[in-house]
């Protein structure tokens, strides 16, 4: 198994999967991501051991099936999943890239969370090979998979995947293709409603405090710093594009702000909040 992006997604999918016995290449073309990447799954699997939560776990085992690759001739498998940004021509350029390499047999998924599946699928000449595999961060710790058909995705590939799920121990949600797929749809509101709030003049701290309280397990500036706001962003803008810019979805000015200033959450140090270093 390949997995084409070495940022939060793609690191946290690769330390996934070898945890689940699969030998794994996180591919990334920036050498210096790829380093991070690498230190950044060693703390977490060193991590784990301190805190006795990992079952058992061979952490040399582990290491030893992941592999770290800036060369896309390394990007091979029965399964590649991309975990790049969310920008369509970018991710269409790398798969037209990894299928010119690559068996009549691999399976090509995307970690997308919001772009047409149909319109990924239309850069392959075998899109019944294209699927859907969307993750949540922290990819290690949240148990939801989407698992989002094109209308070209064979039943195999669809049953190959909902395996692979079941096998990392994810519960997989089959869906069609739809902006937003289901919980960026049902969770825009969410994180609008909160950023208009925000605009009047409440305290991020004050709204996560109440919804917290209210039962939520993080409150919606606290989830958008550590999802990252260049990607929470860029979800918005897609839905609310992909659903005739109704005026209920239309991304915050606000956050936009903060993408601008590269204040992006946890990984940047600061966000809505900051972050010791």
């Amino acid at each position: 198994m390949t997995v084409c992006g070495a940022g939060t997604m793609g690191r946290g999918i690769a330390q996934l999967a070898a945890q689940s016995g699969l030998s794994i290449t996180l591919f990334d073309v920036d050498s210096r991501v790829l380093g991070d990447a690498a230190g950044a799954i060693r703390n977490s699997l060193e991590s784990a051991v301190r805190k006795n939560k990992s079952s058992g776990m061979d952490l040399p085992a582990v290491w030893d099936r992941i592999r770290f690759s800036s060369d896309i001739g390394d990007c091979r498998g029965d399964l590649i999943l991309e975990a790049i940004n969310e920008d369509l021509s970018c991710k269409i350029d790398l798969f037209r890239q990894l299928a010119a390499n690559s068996s009549a047999e691999t399976v090509f998924a995307s970690n997308t969370s919001s772009l047409s599946l149909n319109g990924l699928a239309a850069a392959f000449d075998h899109p019944d090979r294209f699927i859907g595999m969307h993750f949540f961060n922290p990819a290690i710790q949240m148990k939801l998979v989407e698992v989002t058909r094109s209308v070209h995705t064979s039943e195999a590939v669809i049953q190959k995947i909902l395996d692979l799920a079941a096998r990392m121990g994810k519960t997989a949600v089959l869906c069609r293709d739809s902006p937003g797929f289901i919980v960026n749809r049902v969770a825009r509101p969410f994180y609008l409603e909160a950023l208009r709030l925000m605009e009047q003049g409440l305290e991020p701290e004050l709204i996560d405090r109440l919804m917290e309280a209210s039962g939520f397990r993080m409150g919606p500036f606290r989830l958008m710093d550590l999802i990252g706001n260049d990607v929470n962003w860029a979800v918005s803008r897609s839905l609310y594009e992909a659903l005739g810019r109704p005026a209920r979805l239309e991304p915050s000015k606000l956050q936009e702000a903060k993408v601008k200033e590269g204040r992006l959450g946890k990984k940047t140090g600061s966000g809505f909040y900051s972050y010791p270093s």
